[in-house]
């Protein structure tokens, strides 16, 4: 306690050109974000799912990870929304109780300070200040990130993670002797995992983070904090996802009827309190584990097959069995004893294992599951399935099938509702129970093709059912049964996966369930966001001619084209000349440039060439984090330049002179589109039309 020497003082250094970037930051992203009080765009499709994390409604968004819904959902949990909106239009008014600065406030903020992360990083990478600035101001005037950072979106979340990831790298790789130097790798891999948090885009950035080691100890360090770090914290996210999303909603029917049973309502409701064991006599739903194309369950209906198709082709002309994407009484059928009539439930139970032959009834048509040997209607390479009728013709009954449990732990298992996936192999034809895919005409009511599959092999989920609604059935008489059949089942017990369980299948549902991709009026190629040919108008005014656009400054856009190009014009060069044992300029300076391509223009590379690759439909936005590295790249060229390359005073003043025009330019183009930025102030026809520099933006007019 003595050995402390008194007073205890603390000094401060504060950057005082940091501060006022900021600060011009959060003027031009946080100015007026509460206009206009209409949904803007995609907040259409992001307001859908707040609305569902307000009331605690399970989801699943195939385009990412949960993370970014969870920041906007802290916004909206602390402006007190209590999710009562309807989200079905771009346009619509905000009612009272949005509270619209709130939504969108944490998006903002997030643009707002990647503009001093990008004056660290520029610092970091070991230029100049005024490098930096110039870095700040180009960002600070690029109206796309200005417009993209104003409502409730994610790309200013994602881009802010990035360069926050990188920053801490540099900081890491720079700070070899530094006690904080650990401290940096951590935040770096805190930032990576909430970046691929936001979205999955954030993926490309962290791999450019990955580096070879050669030592152990760093191998151990850097793998725990780039590796094992953002993978605990993504299944956390997870976690708090499926924690707070405890509710049934409407997207659980692309989720095993297991998964479906955990939530709380809906398909719970009816399947707690069901017996577990599958017996002899059990009156069943068997639903398809495949979600492709939709959820169904096994189905059929007083319809026969037509006695011929549209191509000339017969069928059996027998009761058609289909796969429908509805509940509906026509889905029960009945475990049946082949060797017994009955067809309830005896005392004590006789449970179905697996290796076991049955019958599969239809309840409410009491025809059995059927196949033989006629060629499906849709998919003339498999089976035809159908309730049997006796035609008294050379078509015997062949109705046995017997129980295969996939996901069994041992020889003879027993048949368990919803937790067991069940293959039915058909006894005569060893053909598989199938769910083809396709569509049955107009005569099948538009219902999904059910086959026998003969050339089954391996694992598919199409061939796979699960047991969803389960009761034991006690009535012997169809009447009785058709009744019994009708009601619902009892709830008394709850069933509960484990959350790793519900993690990997959810994971799994992202990655593989895709909605049907539509062109969009807006959508674009990758091609076309180099030169900024395309455009997204995010809001127009019900009556005047103010509207919101996703635009760039179409000077930082071009300069950071030429930029671009310059910087592997000069890599290029100086590494042939290098290998000649020509050293233009000093190692230090090589190092520094080298360093910097591979932050900015590898940045550049991996957020914006994968896209070439993906089968998704694009929007200019996706563009946006390649952009925020390709512009960092702009400064770092024009030092290099000034420094290494014009030797002159006179041409140093020239490409000073230059420099300063082309802020200018940047400076005027930002100030022209500002109307289609900020949405404010409303513009006549003809000042509309002379914002339209290219003939491909699609700026709006409103014909009075």
């Amino acid at each position: 306690m003595f050995c402390v020497k008194l007073p205890v003082s603390v000094r401060v250094e504060i950057n005082l050109l940091l501060l006022a970037v900021t600060g011009l930051a959060l003027v031009t992203r946080l100015y007026g974000i509460h206009f206009p009080r209409a949904v803007v765009f995609d907040e259409v499709y992001y307001g859908q799912f707040l609305s569902l994390y307000m009331k605690q409604v399970f989801f699943i968004d195939e385009s990412g990870p949960p993370f970014g819904h969870m920041v906007l959902a802290l916004g909206a949990y602390l402006g007190g929304f209590d999710g009562n909106f309807v989200w079905n239009r771009i346009g619509a008014e905000y009612t009272s109780n949005v509270p619209v600065w709130s939504l969108r406030v944490i998006p903002a903020f997030a643009g707002s300070f990647c503009i001093p992360l990008a004056y660290l990083l520029v610092v970091e990478l070991g230029y100049s200040h005024f490098s930096a600035l110039g870095a700040c101001m180009l960002l600070l005037m690029e109206n796309s990130l200005i417009v993209q950072s104003r409502f409730m979106l994610l790309e200013s979340v994602l881009i802010f993670f990035l360069l926050l990831a990188v920053l801490s790298y540099l900081h890491f790789h720079k700070a070899r002797n530094s006690s904080f130097r650990w401290f940096w790798l951590m935040i770096c891999g805190v930032s990576c995992a909430c970046g691929i948090g936001v979205k999955y885009m954030g993926m490309f950035t962290y791999f450019l983070l990955l580096e070879n080691i050669h030592w152990f100890i760093r191998v151990l360090v850097r793998f725990l904090a780039l590796v094992v770090l953002p993978v605990i914290m993504y299944i956390g996210f997870f976690y708090v996802h499926l924690t707070l999303l405890y509710r049934s909603g409407p997207h659980d029917q692309m989720m095993s009827s297991a998964f479906q049973a955990s939530l709380e309502g809906g398909l719970a409701r009816i399947t707690q309190g069901q017996p577990l064991d599958v017996a002899l006599g059990s009156q069943v739903t068997l639903r398809t584990v495949s979600s492709k194309p939709v959820p169904c369950w096994l189905h059929s209906h007083k319809v026969n097959y037509p006695i011929r198709y549209e191509n000339g082709r017969g069928s059996s002309h027998q009761q058609q069995v289909t796969c429908y994407p509805f509940k509906d009484v026509n889905n029960w059928w009945i475990i049946k004893d082949p060797g017994r009539h009955t067809l309830v439930v005896s005392s004590p139970p006789r449970p179905v294992r697996h290796g076991d032959i049955i019958q599969l009834l239809h309840g409410m048509t009491s025809r059995y599951l059927n196949t033989h040997d006629v060629a499906a209607p849709m998919s003339p390479h498999s089976q035809e399935v159908s309730g049997y009728i006796d035609f008294n013709v050379s078509m015997p009954a062949q109705n046995l099938w017997r129980v295969d449990i996939v996901n069994r732990e041992s020889d003879r298992e027993i048949w368990k509702t919803i937790l067991s996936e069940v293959r039915l192999v058909h006894v005569n034809t060893s053909a598989v129970l199938k769910l083809s895919g396709a569509s049955l005409p107009e005569w099948g009511f538009k219902q999904l093709e059910v086959v026998g599959d003969k050339i089954y092999k391996g694992y598919q989920q199409s061939g796979m059912w699960n047991v969803e609604e389960h009761r034991y059935g006690r009535s012997q008489e169809q009447k009785e049964r058709e009744l019994e059949l009708k009601s619902p089942t009892h709830s008394d017990i709850k069933r509960n996966l484990t959350f790793m369980a519900k993690f990997l299948e959810l994971q799994w549902k992202m990655l593989t369930v895709k909605n049907e991709e539509s062109e969009h009026k807006y959508s674009s190629s990758p091609l076309e966001w180099i030169t900024m040919d395309t455009n997204i108008a995010y809001w127009l005014h019900p009556s005047s001619n103010a509207q919101i656009q996703l635009i760039g400054n179409i000077v930082n856009w071009t300069i950071a084209n030429l930029a671009l190009v310059v910087y592997c014009l000069m890599f290029l060069t100086y590494l042939l000349r290098r290998r000649r044992k020509v050293e233009d300029i000093p190692q230090d300076s090589w190092e520094q440039l080298v360093l910097a391509g591979v932050i900015c223009v590898g940045g550049w590379a991996v957020n914006y060439l994968p896209f070439f690759l993906m089968e998704k439909t694009l929007f200019l936005y996706h563009y946006l984090p390649a952009l925020t590295f390709k512009i960092l790249q702009i400064p770092i060229v024009v030092e290099h330049l000034y420094i290494h390359v014009l030797k002159s005073p006179a041409q140093r003043k020239a490409f000073g002179v230059v420099i300063l025009a082309v802020l200018c330019s940047v400076y005027v183009s930002y100030h022209n589109l500002s109307p289609l930025t900020y949405g404010q102030p409303a513009l006549s026809s003809d000042e509309l039309a002379a914002l339209r520099w290219r003939e491909s933006w699609d700026i709006l007019l409103r014909k009075r």
